[in-house]
């Protein structure tokens, strides 16, 4: 039973500082630049239309005054927590076509909900070129959502985007796996200090990204399931310099491939979300004609014939044993599965076994970036196939209901009032 895509957009920017004083950032039409590749006819997605954002209006905001747009971002993250659960439940993969990194936060709130429903954690693979780790307790002041997703998710910053609805974290530092980073990212130090598992661009390159995918999946085996974060600058700029902070020492679009393909090929893959493109620096459509030939072949292990729907159990009472030199503790304690499991929709039943640190988005300038060494060796030819860690998994219940055909969600317009 193949799994169906639905792709939603979220086409927010209020998480960037403003390019300029009279401009708003870009990336809010980069749902729509994407859509015009055939990006959900590719997909043969069923399209789960748009969540229009508020205005970008940073107004009077000054550094010191905490996050700026923090009440809107909030308000918008519940939104869009409510459209990834609505998907989920009907048993499809969550495409979310940003906007910037802030849609983390809507990301992790609905996996946080859905890790309580099923008694389970949600694990986060945070794909990325910046660690986006900046907060109180390591810079002397914080601004732009999406410089500092990543603390928020794990519980670091202002209650009112990290506690949204008393939950704090949403994503435990254990259950978080960094991928992508440059090597001399500011706050990369940090992340080690945290516990956060970690692989920048030059282990990732060393060890190939079929093997990474695979690597990351193993890091959450504790885990009910993971979400996958992607902000494209990951990628090298001498490929896709179309971001609002290019760094040299990315991937290339074929390791991109390889990685997402690997990371979503198991039914713990819960979803995949990607930001940060901007199709301002894009004039001919080139980059994003690229990016939509990545992320469908990226994902075409979702929709294959052979795709498993995840199933979701808790986790069970005995603990895995440790792994060696992953920077975890030893043992871990396992909750143990609850009684019952208030998720009408959704049926459970046990898996196989599994196979065997920044530059900043929001605080400095555009700035122009020279060619980058390409990738030093042939990559790998494809991901590794992996039947996930044996932990949960998540399917619907079958019912009567006709699927819904694409488009009925309505047109995908940003709804942004760019100045």
């Amino acid at each position: 039973m193949m799994r169906r895509i639905a792709v939603l957009d979220a086409p927010t920017n209020l998480g960037l500082r403003p390019p300029t004083s009279t401009s708003a950032p870009g990336c809010g039409k980069a749902p729509g630049a994407l859509r015009d590749h055939g990006l959900l006819a590719r997909l043969r997605a069923r399209d789960a239309g748009c969540l229009t954002p508020p205005r970008y209006d940073p107004g009077d905001w000054r550094p010191g005054d905490g996050v700026c747009h923090a009440p809107e971002i909030s308000n918008y993250s519940v939104a869009l927590a409510d459209r990834i659960g609505a998907i989920i439940d009907r048993g499809e993969f969550p495409l979310v076509l940003g906007g910037d990194c802030s849609v983390l936060l809507g990301s992790a709130l609905a996996m946080h909900r859905l890790g309580e429903a099923v008694g389970g954690r949600i694990g986060l693979v945070f794909v990325d070129g910046h660690s986006d780790f900046r907060h109180p307790g390591n810079a002397s002041y914080v601004g732009a959502a999406a410089g500092e997703d990543l603390a928020l998710v794990t519980g670091r910053g202002q209650a009112d985007l990290a506690a949204i609805e008393g939950r704090r974290p949403y994503f435990r530092d254990i259950d978080v796996v960094v991928l992508g980073i440059r090597a001399q990212d500011e706050y990369r130090l940090d992340l080690q200090a945290a516990g956060i598992t970690t692989r920048p661009v030059p282990a990732l390159r060393a060890e190939g990204a079929a093997r990474t995918a695979q690597w990351a999946h193993e890091q959450l085996a504790d885990c009910a399931g993971y979400w996958v974060h992607i902000d494209v600058d990951v990628l090298d700029p001498a490929v896709m310099p179309a971001v609002d902070a290019p760094d040299p020492g990315g991937i290339a679009f074929a390791e991109l491939e390889i990685l997402l393909a690997g990371l979503v090929d198991t039914p713990h893959c819960l979803g995949v979300e990607l930001t940060v493109f901007d199709p301002d620096y894009d004039l001919d459509g080139s980059y994003a004609a690229e990016i939509v030939n990545t992320v469908v072949a990226g994902l075409a292990p979702v929709s294959s014939p052979s795709a498993v729907p995840p199933r979701l159990l808790p986790p069970g009472p005995v603990a895995p044993a440790p792994r060696p030199g992953n920077g975890r503790a030893a043992e871990r304690t396992v909750l143990p599965a609850p009684a019952a499991v208030p998720a009408p929709a959704v049926a459970v039943e046990p898996i196989g076994p599994a196979l065997t640190p920044d530059d900043e988005h929001d605080d400095d300038p555009r700035r122009a970036t020279g060619a980058a060494d390409g990738p030093d060796g042939a990559a790998p030819a494809g991901p590794t196939p992996s039947t996930g860690p044996g932990r949960l998994r998540r399917v619907p219940v079958p019912n009567d209901d006709p699927p819904a055909e694409p488009g009925e969600a309505g047109p995908a317009g940003t709804g942004l009032d760019i100045a």
